[in-house]
């Protein structure tokens, strides 16, 4: 039984030897730039210079939201050390899930619409 354990043991350690303190700090100083870059752009970009609100600027938000959202999932939750299986799996939940807020989000700016001319 105590065998069982160790190896068990063992085999945690060896799943986690990737995550080193270095890689900790490099993630942590990546998503600092991204978010200082989203503060750059809000900032400096869109309230005070050449862009304008609009589907460009939300465009390069969601993409560096994702591009964080990335690196806390895989290192921080280390969901890059598991199986194949598992992340496929996950994206599968994951891409249903952003699916289902488009379509809520579509009908109800058609609900709203619409019903603007029934109540209004």
């Amino acid at each position: 039984m105590s065998e069982h354990n160790s190896h068990i043991e063992h085999a945690h350690e060896e799943h986690h030897a990737d995550m080193s303190k270095k890689l900790i700090w490099k993630v942590f100083f990546y998503l600092l730039a991204i978010t200082c870059l989203e503060f750059f752009i809000a900032l400096a970009l869109v309230y005070h210079g050449p862009l304008e609100k609009g589907p460009l600027v939300n465009f390069i938000y969601i993409v560096l939201t994702l591009v964080k959202a990335y690196y806390i999932v895989a290192y921080f939750m280390h969901l890059k050390f598991e199986k194949m299986g598992f992340i496929v799996s996950t994206l599968i939940v994951f891409v249903f899930i952003i699916y289902f807020i488009i379509l809520l989000l579509t009908e109800g700016s058609y609900l709203g619409i619409h019903l603007n001319h029934v109540f209004g």
